[in-house]
């Protein structure tokens, strides 16, 4: 999803249970300074189911949107799932990625998958799936889609668990090997990252790194949105000048 306008290209990628159309606030407030570029990555939105979804899979996929694109050094944005795949694709193609920002997901991922497999399956409405999903429909509405059976996501629940299985790890060698500017944005009560985890990759990364912490859960640029694009907003001008 390329949300246009004349600035600065910025690739996005998005956290499981969503899908490109999750920054359209965020293009929104950068523009039209910035020009944001959303994958739906392998298994979400419009893109195609996949055989795999191994940290190596979708490191490629990254390496082809890139590619596609053909826009040289860009800067690489990406939330939980996304933002250890932009991580990782900013450590093993550092030619490719010129600033980089990282939404609460830590260098080791230790994902519970038990909500993911007490998502309902198909719903009659719209608002049954509301219903069913309670406080946490506004955090995947963006992914909910209408069938000839009724309404769920564009998302597979089972091909989430194994996505989130596949993400669990230890990724610090990734992790300490990006060498581009970088900014951290954690939730201050977020139940993915927790603070002295997000200090820690701090200490541990040479080079040029920002720590960013806003009075939100795991989805900062849901939570807060405003200041979620201030942050990012500062961030890349800083870079820019």
């Amino acid at each position: 999803m390329d949300f246009g306008g004349p600035g600065k290209p910025l690739l996005a990628l998005h956290g499981h249970y969503n899908e490109a159309s999750a920054f359209a606030p965020l293009a929104a407030a950068l523009a039209p300074g910035w020009r944001l570029i959303a994958l739906d990555q392998r298994g979400h939105g419009e893109s195609d189911r996949a055989n795999g979804y191994g940290r190596d899979e979708y490191i490629a996929d990254v390496a082809a949107f890139h590619q596609h694109l053909d826009i040289g050094p860009v800067a690489v944005l990406g939330h939980s799932l996304g933002g250890v795949n932009a991580y990782q694709f900013a450590a093993r193609y550092p030619d490719k990625v010129s600033e980089l920002i990282v939404e609460d997901i830590g260098a080791v991922v230790d994902c519970d998958w038990s909500f993911t497999t007490g998502l309902p399956g198909v719903a009659p409405s719209r608002e049954a799936l509301v219903a069913a999903l309670g406080g946490a429909a506004p955090y995947l509405e963006c992914s909910f889609r209408q069938s000839d059976v009724g309404w769920g996501f564009s998302f597979d629940i089972a091909d989430t668990v194994a996505s989130q299985k596949a993400l669990n790890g230890d990724h610090w060698g990734d992790w300490l090997s990006v060498s581009c500017p970088t900014l951290l944005i954690h939730g201050s009560h977020s139940d993915e990252l927790a603070a002295d985890h997000a200090r820690d990759m701090v200490a541990r990364l040479a080079g040029t790194i920002r720590r960013v912490e806003l009075p939100a859960g795991h989805v900062v640029h849901h939570d807060v949105p405003d200041r979620f694009a201030d942050a990012v907003s500062a961030f890349l001008s800083e870079q820019s000048s």
